[in-house]
């Protein structure tokens, strides 16, 4: 890049291993950090490297055998056009998710002396020093004195985006009122959405619609197909709401949790659950087979906030404040930002010459 790059304020890499929930965590942390109030107080940083996509590291065998994020020549180990990403001039910001980025987080840290920001989202399985920042949940019993611990996962929803879906979505304005989004994940290390489990959160969903629940059902791409085909059939028939694929249309996912007052959310995924608690919705926990000692710590931690309770009909609404764990994060990243870059004087800044990333 240009040195008048330097212009658009401070540059940020993302970064993530491809697994879709690992890159939804940087996302999230990204896009709270894009928020006008909170761009404004970094903005004056004068950034080099800055990047038009996020970033995609895939390293492979033998390195990923080893522990920890000391890999001996850690760029050997990514496919060579990756490793051409991998150089300098270096960020303001690396923000990274994921075991297998780990090695490169504390790489570029010893690479830019120090100069990047480094901040590591989930247990990177080492010291957590080798690292600026350490954000990991609650259910993960990693402490430090620079590791942040969340509720859930840092999830995050812009301005922008509510703004979009609302529009798209209009109509579910006027459907307020005994409405819930039912969040289908499916089969993980840790769990397995069985037909037995199917068939007994359909036996709670029916009750709640007998009850005048309007239903707005949502799968995942882990979902069983043979869990999609009954689901999709019991929405035909208790005249719910479904959405599978993009063949079923525009995806609701998010106008559907602004425009309903309550979600049941399947226990597997940690993303999942606290997109419902970022909205605030009574979160109701449907039990899939399996379980692991971490996701009990998660759903403990949700409903010792007030934001959950294990799905047992009939569903109930309650109030607690919307978790932004997200946001919380970001505000820590930026101060630790501004003890390395102090803001100058207001009439030195010129909010024209700034841009947050425009990739989130």
């Amino acid at each position: 890049m240009e040195a008048s790059d330097s212009s658009l304020g401070p540059s940020i890499w993302a970064v993530s291993d491809g697994r879709a929930g690992n890159a939804a965590q940087v996302r999230a942390i990204l896009a709270a950090l894009a928020e006008t109030r909170r761009w404004l107080q970094i903005g004056h940083i004068a950034g080099g490297g800055h990047r038009s996509e996020p970033l995609l590291l895939s390293p492979r065998a033998p390195w990923t055998w080893l522990p920890g994020a000391s890999w001996p020549l850690p760029r050997l180990a990514l496919p060579e056009a990756q490793r051409a990403d991998l150089t300098s001039p270096w960020p303001s910001l690396w923000i990274a998710a994921g075991r297998r980025s780990a090695p490169y987080s504390a790489a570029v840290r010893r690479w830019s002396g120090h100069k990047t920001l480094t901040v590591q989202i989930l247990d990177p399985r080492t010291d957590p020093e080798k690292f600026d920042l350490v954000v990991v949940p609650e259910h993960d019993t990693l402490f430090g004195a620079n590791v942040i611990r969340t509720t859930g996962s840092p999830t995050h929803f812009s301005e922008d985006a509510i703004e979009e879906a609302g529009q798209a979505f209009a109509d579910l304005a006027d459907e307020r009122g005994k409405s819930a989004v039912v969040i289908l994940g499916g089969h993980s290390k840790a769990h397995s959405f069985t037909r037995e489990a199917a068939r007994s959160l359909l036996g709670k969903l029916d009750q709640s619609a007998a009850n005048g629940w309007r239903l707005r059902i949502t799968c995942s791409r882990r979902t069983p197909v043979s869990v999609v085909t009954e689901m999709r059939q019991f929405a035909d028939r208790v005249g719910a709401s479904f959405w599978a694929n993009e063949q079923d249309g525009p995806n609701p996912y998010l106008a559907w949790l602004l425009y309903s007052d309550a979600a049941i959310v399947t226990e597997d995924s940690a993303n999942m659950l606290s997109d419902a608690a970022w909205h605030g919705l009574p979160l109701h926990i449907a039990r899939l087979k399996g379980g692991a000692a971490k996701f009990d710590r998660l759903h403990q931690s949700l409903i010792d906030r007030g934001c959950a309770r294990w799905f047992e009909s009939p569903l109930d609404t309650w109030e607690y404040p919307p978790l932004r764990e997200a946001g919380r994060v970001a505000d820590q990243i930026i101060e630790k930002l501004l003890e390395r870059h102090p803001q100058p004087e207001l009439s030195q800044l010129d909010p024209s010459k700034t841009a947050a990333p425009n990739w989130l």
